[in-house]
């Protein structure tokens, strides 16, 4: 059946925009008077120090033109991914890139002028009343002050950045347009051409040849350009290592983490935990091997389905209701909230021509969350749908509770609200399901997420500091170096498997790695919702998580997650999610 276009939509699972603006003549002007508010930016340079007044006026100044260019480029965003080919939202969405990127250049001297402040002068100045908006926010900026250089020299680094990219550039050219796959042999004895998109697909092919064939195929070509892979990977963490030494800290780790007020020992905790976690994923692994009857587990034999797929169809309707009785630990008001989501037309459902793929959901402080979703009645659906919405409420509370300055939250807390309803849906669904291959089913879904999301991002993150700590000492990157680094990670985290040699060069294709010490936040933040979840369901921890979702970015996210009762840089959150995937594993070992 055809794809229904924008116009044709049922209007019931579609945005309602007229929330942000009535229509887009409310938009012009809103564009308008973004512009204007711009402009008045220019006469705030040079007045900062002046006063705690001029302070203020300053920045109440800037923060009203960032409040007011947001909600021009969120609503043509918006308006763009409901039907990336309409033109008139095609032109709209370029206008608003082009004002926030002026917006950017029109704040350029704003933390250069503030660290000109004297220190003690500075700290005075955040202790007065009227900049308690501003608090947080001079205080994270006086932070850097030991490793901001001087005028002359921010200005230099600040026009290498374009420079700085060359080597993640290179490598999404290289892999996402010059890169030609080969084609292999799928179920039905077709030919057909590997690619990106699809790797994935045949990744989890029942057939072990076609796993096998996708595999080989997928990481030889990436073998043909290893010497290159590996050239451009080394640029890139000398350029790390280069602003780390400029800059005075100790390693690229440290400066890596320092943005979120991170010490290295929450890094160093994380995979202490896991290493600690191991002979449970080997269990995982030899359970793996049996149910998949084989001789010996391969790399390429890690994302099969290891239970056989049960149909479970879930309309719309039903993951509305999943998702309700999930979270109903969370109290009434986060259910008051979920039906005006549902109702008040938060969310985009279904796919139409041209929308987006995939989904988000984004936060428009003073209005209320947007979830996208492209909806085809799965259980893997409905997960996305508490997921999403865990976002939305995260970015709702937030929003609701802080002033526009300190509403949003950071990178290492971001997924901990979304994955919090994924375990919620979890363990709703086990505390129902009596089906033994239903209950199989979900429990091996669960598990998947700490094999994908726990362990093999701490991997990753291993993979990064010796990559950076070796560069740092004198030792070339070479792809032998790299590759053997690799595996001898792989043969750590994947005892048990065989690893193959075209596993070594996995790292090659990894985005990621071009935005270093990055991946650690997916298992820290799946952990502490592991643990989160449990004390919402056993030990009455839904106040304090609340607590924790209306913090937005008014503290570090390490304190902010000490509201919820997690404390990263103690090892108990991660060996507790250990001690949770060892029980669910027990539970998946009987049932098969």
């Amino acid at each position: 059946m055809a794809l229904k276009t924008r116009s044709e939509a049922d209007a019931r699972f579609t945005w309602n925009f007229s929330d942000i603006f009535a229509d887009d003549a409310a938009w012009e002007t809103a564009y308008a008077e973004a512009d204007k508010a711009i402009d008045a930016i220019a006469a705030v340079r040079g007045t900062l120090g002046g006063s705690v007044a001029s302070m203020k006026a300053g920045l109440d100044t800037v923060f009203s033109a960032a409040e007011k260019t947001e909600l021009v480029y969120v609503y043509a965003m918006l308006r763009l991914n409901a039907d990336n080919g309409d033109p008139v939202y095609q032109k709209m969405n370029g206008r608003a890139m082009n004002l926030y990127v002026k917006f950017s250049t029109a704040c350029a001297f704003l933390d250069p002028e503030i660290l000109s402040i004297d220190s003690d002068t500075l700290s005075a100045m955040m202790e007065a009343e009227e900049l308690k908006t501003y608090r947080h926010l001079l205080e994270d900026t006086n932070r850097a002050r030991a490793y901001t250089k001087s005028a002359e020299i921010e200005q230099m680094l600040a026009m290498m950045s374009d420079m700085a990219g060359a080597s993640h550039n290179a490598f999404t050219m290289l892999e996402s347009v010059d890169m030609t796959f080969p084609t292999i042999t799928d179920e039905q004895g077709e030919t057909v051409t590997l690619t990106h998109g699809n790797f994935g697909v045949y990744r989890e092919s029942t057939d072990q040849r076609v796993r096998k064939d996708s595999f080989e195929g997928y990481f030889g070509e990436f073998k043909k350009y290893i010497n290159t892979l590996a050239a451009m990977y080394a640029g890139s963490v000398k350029k790390d290592n280069f602003y780390t030494r400029v800059r005075g800290y100790q390693s690229s780790c440290e400066r890596a983490l320092f943005g979120n007020n991170v010490p290295v020992s929450v890094y160093d905790k994380l995979t202490e935990a896991i290493h600690g976690g191991l002979p449970i994923m080997r269990r995982y692994l030899e359970l793996r091997r049996r149910v998949l009857g084989l001789d010996e587990l391969n790399m390429y034999d890690l994302y099969c389905p290891m239970v056989k797929e049960v149909e479970m169809t879930v309309t719309y309707d039903e993951a509305k209701e999943l998702v309700k009785k999930a979270t109903l630990p969370l109290g009434e008001e986060y259910q008051k909230l979920l039906d005006r989501a549902f109702s008040e037309r938060w969310i985009d459902v279904y796919e139409n021509k041209g929308k987006t793929t995939g989904a988000y959901s984004c936060g428009v402080h003073g209005v209320h969350p947007y979830v996208l979703l492209n909806y085809t009645d799965t259980l893997d659906d409905a997960f996305t749908l508490a997921h999403e919405l865990g976002h939305a409420m995260h970015s709702y509370f937030s929003s609701a509770n802080q002033d526009y300055v300190n509403h949003d939250y950071r990178i290492l807390v971001a997924e901990v609200a979304s994955t919090v309803n994924e375990v919620l849906l979890t363990r709703y669904l086990l505390s129902v399901e009596t089906d033994p291959a239903r209950r199989a089913y979900i429990i091996n879904h669960y598990l998947e997420g700490f094999r994908t999301t726990v362990f093999r991002q701490t991997l990753f993150a291993e993979f990064e500091r010796e990559a950076h700590d070796l560069e740092m000492n004198g030792t070339p990157l070479t792809a032998d170096v790299l590759n053997s680094i690799y595996r001898k990670l792989n043969e750590l985290y994947y005892a048990g498997a065989v690893v193959n040699e075209l596993q070594d060069i996995e790292w090659a294709r990894i985005p990621h790695f071009y935005n270093a010490f990055y991946v650690y936040q997916y298992a820290t933040g799946f952990c502490s919702a592991v643990s989160i979840a449990k004390k919402i369901l056993e030990e009455n921890g839904t106040a304090d998580y609340l607590r924790f979702l209306s913090t937005g970015g008014s503290d570090y996210p390490l304190e902010e997650l000490k509201i919820a009762g997690v404390d990263l840089t103690k090892p108990d959150t991660v060996a507790a999610a250990m001690a949770e995937f060892d029980s669910a594993l027990a539970e998946l070992e009987k049932l098969l």
